[in-house]
């Protein structure tokens, strides 16, 4: 008889010893993703007996609801002899960082780059992707690198589909790391801060600053001197919260003038009519004139 644990967690009856055990042949893997799938679906992240079955006094950890169910329903179908799938000798494993570090000398199989990707990219030149130091598995005694946390669990689950695919004839050039101060000016800059003063100059085109007694020119500069300083990823978060609010205060004062334009005419207008805030403001404005350019 084929039994579900999911009304028997932990501590009625079974302990996690016990469950481990008596595990199946599958081990923590669940037998229907295999048999239907051809999947290696690991349940060891699951701590609770609620996708578990007992079957011939052993248990099967299942990958969910779905997966119980069929189990309870037909279970012969996915153990041994009859399973159409049994577990393969070899299984993939994640290697962190250092675990690839005590390996030296043993290198990457794939010369590094990701076979998922590749595969998936019809095995073109262009789909071939240096993988990531970061999610790195060992399978069949070989270690593969696989782009991120989407394409390792791809190959967790069905490493034989990737790890024999052949490397193509021709690869892309090694990568050489190069000192950015080697450059020349323009490639210095490129490498360094052309996307901050990109972003700058197409906020200052954007907002098109006018600061009040300074022509366009010098507005233009101080707005893109302050844009630098408030999102500079090198400085403390700090100096950078202080130049937002200096940049913040500089477009208030380039708002002066629009502000102004659009409530000032040729004939006086009594206090009364006036905007509740146009006196505050004009005084602001007129103090401007006698205030230093805001350059630090």
């Amino acid at each position: 008889a084929v039994v579900s644990t999911q009304s028997g967690h932990y501590g009625r009856g079974v302990s996690p010893d016990e469950c481990k055990n008596r595990l199946g042949e599958f081990s923590h893997y669940c037998p229907v993703s295999l048999a239907t799938k051809h999947e290696l679906v690991d349940c060891s992240y699951e701590t609770t007996m609620k996708y578990t079955a007992e079957y011939r006094a052993r248990y099967y950890k299942l990958t969910g609801q779905k997966e119980l169910n069929m189990f309870l329903a037909e279970a012969h179908n996915y153990v041994s002899p009859t399973a159409p799938h049994m577990l393969p000798d070899s299984l993939p494993r994640y290697v962190t960082k250092a675990e690839v570090k005590q390996m030296f000398p043993k290198e990457l199989a794939f010369r590094g780059y990701c076979p998922v990707t590749y595969v998936l990219g019809n095995k073109r030149y262009e789909a071939l992707t240096p993988g990531s130091r970061d999610h790195v598995v060992l399978y069949d005694d070989e270690l593969f690198s696989m782009l991120d946390d989407k394409t390792m669990e791809m190959f967790l689950r069905q490493p034989w589909d990737y790890n024999r695919t052949p490397l193509p004839a021709k690869l892309p050039p090694a990568r050489v790391a190069q000192d950015v101060t080697s450059l020349p000016m323009l490639g210095y800059m490129e490498q360094t801060v052309a996307k901050a003063i990109i972003a700058s100059m197409t906020s200052c085109s954007d907002f098109k600053p006018k600061y009040p007694y300074v022509n366009a020119h010098k507005s233009a500069l101080l707005y893109v001197g302050y844009h630098l300083k408030a999102h500079n990823p090198k400085a403390t978060e700090y100096s950078r919260e202080k130049y937002r609010k200096k940049l913040e205060k500089f477009k208030e004062h380039c708002d002066l003038i629009k502000y102004l334009g659009n409530n000032m005419n040729r004939k006086y207008r009594p206090e009364p009519e006036r905007p509740i805030d146009f006196n505050y403001k004009m005084g602001e404005f007129l103090a401007l004139k006698s205030y230093p350019l805001p350059i630090n």
